[in-house]
């Protein structure tokens, strides 16, 4: 069984910048699709992005340019990058890997962070 913890998030000012974490146990990233998904107030839960278990990286339009997501393999960790933040960023962020599905499958993943907020100020 696969555990996520997350750790980061906050209240940035507009146009900066968070590190979001997300440390596994019982499990090993490289053999899972990993990837961060996001829930805004009145917004239905959405993609941010992923990278696939052969190493390929995709985003969302909304933050493609901004936001990177990678991986230490060494450490089990992945991460999210967020610059250039912007108020519409401001979510619930979820971290999630699961064995065969990519995380923008949305619905149906095997293992969740527990998430962490993100407020941005304008």
């Amino acid at each position: 069984q696969v555990h996520l913890v997350q750790s980061g998030g906050g209240l940035v000012q507009a146009g900066g910048s968070l590190t979001l974490s997300c440390a596994a146990s019982g499990g090993t990233f490289s053999r899972y699709n990993i990837g961060w998904l996001r829930q805004a107030p009145g917004r239905e839960r959405e993609l941010v992005g992923g990278i696939t278990s052969s190493d390929s990286p995709y985003y969302t339009s909304a933050v493609k340019g901004r936001f990177t997501i990678s991986r230490d393999s060494a450490k089990n960790t992945m991460y999210l990058q967020m610059n250039s933040l912007k108020p519409e960023d401001k979510a619930v962020y979820y971290c999630a890997a699961d064995p065969q599905k990519p995380v923008a499958a949305l619905t149906s993943l095997e293992y969740w962070g527990q998430g962490t907020q993100v407020t941005v100020s304008s």
